[in-house]
Order: structure tokens, then sequence, then C-alpha cells
């Protein structure tokens, strides 16, 4: 089961969330700490040496070279290792003994605590804090906070009733009971907003618009493999929240066509109608047409 849908009925059972973020986690790993727990795990002496070396190799800015006591460079290959290796004994082992009774999922540096009351969310975030400290990291001010799950069966009146956790936001939505045709309030994952936005800029650093000399074929080519991973992933759960981006992937092709034909040129509707009788007819061309979420051609 993934995380998304271990995340999902957490919430069902659990009224609260806390939301936790480690405020620049690369750049304040504490080296001693650090390579404690890269020592249990690494016996050869080369290795050691050479990852120590590593972490401590001193950085230029500016021309000028700044030594370094804590953190680990960003980009780097062995990074987020090192990150998860010491937030296994920062937080994943500590939460096991300090809190056993309750669930938590935690991905890089982002992490979710579930929890019965507020009350109890607070003191587990008071823990968490001084945890960190003591461990030389600190939570971000702005992405910590306590979550009520609010649905039809949890009506309280709290600010704070959505977090986004793996690209998903969570929060209440409009839902149908299936066997009675019932609609209530949900507190449901759908992909997010920040997501969206991220797909939407992929498609348009693509540049398919100008591309006017390649084929709809070459375009297909290019544009499946994304179209089908979002589909997977983000389609999953409440697939309609995916009509932002497959509406822009359609406006995409609208305006290639409209720069490659002449006949198109400063015609919505004839190229509308022209996409629209693609689909139709080619319907396993691009991969939201294949599932029938053609989305509209405006």
């Amino acid at each position: 089961m993934d995380a998304i849908e271990v995340t999902r009925k957490r919430c069902w059972r659990y009224d609260w969330v806390l939301e936790f973020d480690i405020k620049g986690l690369f750049d304040n790993l504490p080296h001693d700490l650090l390579l404690k727990a890269v020592r249990k795990h690494v016996q050869c002496k080369w290795a050691l040496i050479y990852i120590e070396r590593w972490l401590t190799a001193p950085m230029e800015k500016d021309g000028v070279l700044i030594e370094r006591s804590r953190g680990t460079p960003q980009g780097g290959v062995v990074s987020p290792i090192l990150s998860n290796l010491f937030l296994h004994y920062a937080f994943d082992l500590w939460m096991t003994r300090a809190h056993p009774d309750l669930p938590w999922c935690r991905y890089a540096d982002d992490g979710l605590v579930h929890c019965r009351t507020e009350h109890e969310a607070q003191a587990v975030m008071a823990d968490l804090q001084a945890r960190l400290a003591v461990c030389g990291l600190e939570m971000h001010p702005t992405k910590t906070k306590i979550v009520y799950c609010k649905d039809s069966n949890r009506e309280g009146d709290y600010p704070d009733v959505s977090f986004d956790f793996l690209g998903y936001t969570f929060r209440p939505r409009r839902a149908e009971n299936s066997r009675t045709k019932q609609v209530f309030c949900n507190f449901l994952p759908a992909v997010s907003q920040s997501a969206l936005e991220s797909m939407r800029a992929t498609v348009r650093d693509l540049n398919i618009r100008r591309q006017t000399q390649v084929s709809v074929a070459d375009i297909a080519r290019r544009l499946n493999p994304l179209l089908r991973g979002w589909i997977e992933y983000y389609g999953r759960y409440m697939p309609s929240a995916l009509g932002p981006l497959l509406r822009y992937v359609n406006q995409t092709l609208q305006a290639w066509a409209m720069r490659k034909y002449k006949s198109f040129r400063g015609h919505k509707t004839r190229v509308r109608l022209f996409l629209m009788r693609l689909a139709w007819d080619c319907p396993g061309l691009f991969a939201h047409w294949t599932l029938g979420r053609t989305g509209s051609f405006a």
C-alpha cells in the first residue's frame, strides 16, 4: 500500500495531523552526528575517510573558500542518502520510542504525524521541536502546522483544514456514497496546485507551440511518457482535478496547429473541431485521449 493511500485512511481514523518540515536540512546537518550514524553502517576505513573529506571540503563563494562544519553539498549524489540516514536516527527511531502509539510518515524532510486530539498534536510538536534542536536542526516556522481533518462527522471550526504531501493536497471535499448516492463531505486527496503548476511548466518548457517543423505524432512521442506518468500517479485519487492540466495540453496542441497550418491561423473554432475529430478518430494518439480524458478544447 502506497504512502498516499495509507495517509488517506489514517486521516479517516485520526482527527488531527501534525504536518512538519525541517528547515534547511541539507545545509544544517551536523557533521559529528552524521558521521556517527554513517559509522554504524560503513566499516570500510577508506570509505569513511572519503565521506568525511567530501563533507568538510570547503566551498567557493565569490572567489573565497569557506570552511564547512555542517551540511551536505546540495546536488551531491549521496546527499539524499546521508540526510535520510541522519533522519532515520533523529526522527524515525526516536518517534517509535517516544510516541509508539501514533502513526507517522516521512519523505525526506517532510513528514506527518497523525494524532487523536489537538492537545496531543501540540504535545508531539513540542517534543519534536526539542528533539530536532538536540540534533542541530529546527522545524520550518511557516511550513509546520497542525491540521484538523474536517468532514461530515467532524464539524469543528479550525483555521487549518488542509495539508500537502507528496504532490497531493488533503482537504475536505465533496463525495458521494456509491451505494446510496448520498452526497457528503469527506477528507480526501487530490493533485495539489503546486504540482499542477509544475506540470504545466514542464509542458511549457518543451516549447511545443513553436515547433512547427515536427508532426503531431512527434509531439505525442514527447508528451505521452510525461502524461502517462502524471495520470498514473495523480489520477488515482479525484482524477477530475487533473482537468486544468489536460486542458492546457489541448490548448498547447491548438496553438501548435494554428502556427503550423495556414488554414487554421486565426480560426480557433476550426482548429478546435480538427483536434476533436482527431481525438475521436485516433484516441490512442495522446495518453489522456486514450483514457477518455480529452479535457476541453477551449
